[in-house]
């Protein structure tokens, strides 16, 4: 079985000095920085939250982590200095960073825990999370807000919280994690990054004139005629682990060749998608979506530039009714997931940015969709502020953006047995959220057997 955890019954206080804005160590450019007509889409335009479980590191012993991030951050800011600017929306909701250099948010609290207290599934749900990623009043809109808040949370036993959140439009995943890294590079005592920060968003512009070349369903404008956009009231949040029985056990369901030619992801993806449709009950001839989000980095030649930090994915779509996506096996879904990742190219990319200027910048389908982001190359639990790597780093919770319910993360998960694999946040209706789990367990009961000796791998994103 696919084991869950809703939110913990943990309970503690969290005291909080006042909220500062930490500006860069010494002056940087005040200009105008367009973003690029991939970042400024409306689907990005929210905030995402990541948090970070540090322990105790006795080499680091009469330290302070919330002083050696604070004026870590403020060096790292000189390098990174539109992050302490603020965004302003021109003419065709064309966004840009003003270089104010005002700073980012930062928030200095204690906490009455220890980190085994969280016990030993550190995944999201988190208990606490609102006052450990404290949502300072009126900090965060889109346009003329700080575009980052960190709030470091020393624990009763030695180690800390890292909980930040970024407004989606100035980076994905990968350049977030640059960003951090780079903040832990300073943090343990490098002059600058490793990697240079590189601008260069006119690299994802669209071209002059625009020509959409592409088909791009997951930007279709669909009327939610039945209601079912998920309700904000009742959601249940749950975390799923996927360790190599349970993967395996998917894999069972199907045929020989297709496993041959899929990735875990791909897989999973699949049954995922599967499962949440059934649980929704949706009417059979309703068209029902999978996201999947690709990470175009390398679709490009030559490539973005290693130091790039802006929006650098897709959302390719597979697109058919409910009724088909729950009548058929398991490896019909699965073939419309590969089909939608192979989707992506560099001509998709730039037919992408096309259509944002051309349809004012649309927000993805919603309606009746599912999105999913593999965080496990993202490198969240990989970033040292000099206290060695984190218990659990990356997401903070599913469901997030404009729309709840939405979106789930795969994350790469060692559970208390020792066993690697993924935690996936899951954000559903309550009942739905039942009928999904029923739906999970029945797949995985059947076919569960003692996992293989290969390693897991995890993604082919």
């Amino acid at each position: 079985m696919a084991t869950s955890t809703s939110s913990s019954s943990l309970m503690f206080q969290v005291q909080k000095r006042e909220a500062e804005l930490i500006a860069p160590a010494k002056p940087t450019p005040r200009e105008v920085k367009l973003l690029s007509d991939i970042d400024d889409q409306e689907g990005l335009r929210f905030q995402i939250p990541v948090i970070q479980f540090y322990r105790y590191n006795e080499t680091m012993a009469g330290k302070d982590p919330v002083e050696v991030i604070r004026k870590a951050l403020a060096k790292t800011l000189v390098f990174y200095y539109p992050f302490a600017g603020r965004l302003r929306e021109g003419p065709g909701r064309k966004l840009m960073v003003d270089c104010t250099g005002e700073g980012v948010l930062f928030i200095e609290a204690h906490a009455d825990v220890t980190l085994q207290q969280f016990g030993d599934s550190l995944q999201p749900p988190f208990p606490g999370l609102d006052h450990l990623l404290y949502n300072l009043p009126n900090s965060d809109g889109v346009l003329n807000s700080p575009l980052l808040l960190i709030q470091v949370t020393r624990l009763k036993c030695g180690g800390f919280i890292l909980a930040l959140r970024l407004n989606h439009t100035m980076s994905d995943a990968a350049g977030l994690v640059q960003f951090m890294s780079a903040v832990g590079e300073i943090a343990r005592g490098m002059e600058e990054p490793s990697i240079p920060p590189v601008w260069r968003r006119e690299l994802l512009n669209a071209r002059n004139p625009p020509k959409v070349t592409c088909t791009h369903r997951e930007y279709e404008q669909v009327p939610d005629s039945k209601g079912t956009i998920i309700p904000l009231d009742d959601m249940a949040h749950r975390s799923f682990f996927f360790g190599p029985a349970e993967i395996s056990a998917i894999r069972r369901l199907i045929p020989a060749q297709q496993q041959r030619q899929c990735s875990n992801f791909e897989i999973l993806t699949a049954c995922l998608w599967r499962c949440r449709t059934i649980a929704l009950q949706p009417d059979s001839d309703e068209e029902v979506r999978i996201l999947c989000i690709v990470n175009a980095r390398g679709k490009f030649n030559p490539p973005l530039p290693a130091g790039y930090y802006g929006n650098a994915f897709a959302f390719p779509v597979a697109v058919t009714t409910a009724g088909k996506l729950c009548g058929n096996p398991l490896g019909y879904a699965l073939e419309l997931v590969r089909k939608a990742k192979g989707d992506v190219s560099e001509e998709y990319m730039h037919s992408l940015a096309d259509l944002m200027v051309t349809k004012g910048r649309p927000h993805f389908t919603v309606v009746r969709s599912y999105l999913v982001s593999d965080v496990t190359r993202a490198g969240f639990g990989d970033v040292d502020f000099g206290w060695g790597k984190p218990v659990y780093g990356g997401p903070a919770k599913g469901g997030v953006g404009a729309i709840p319910g939405v979106a789930s993360f795969y994350i790469p998960f060692r559970n208390s047995k020792g066993e690697e694999g993924l935690v996936i946040p899951v954000c559903l209706p309550s009942q739905a959220m039942d009928r999904f789990v029923r739906e999970l367990d029945t797949i995985l009961n059947h076919h569960l057997q003692p996992p293989p000796k290969s390693p897991l791998v995890l993604s082919s994103l």
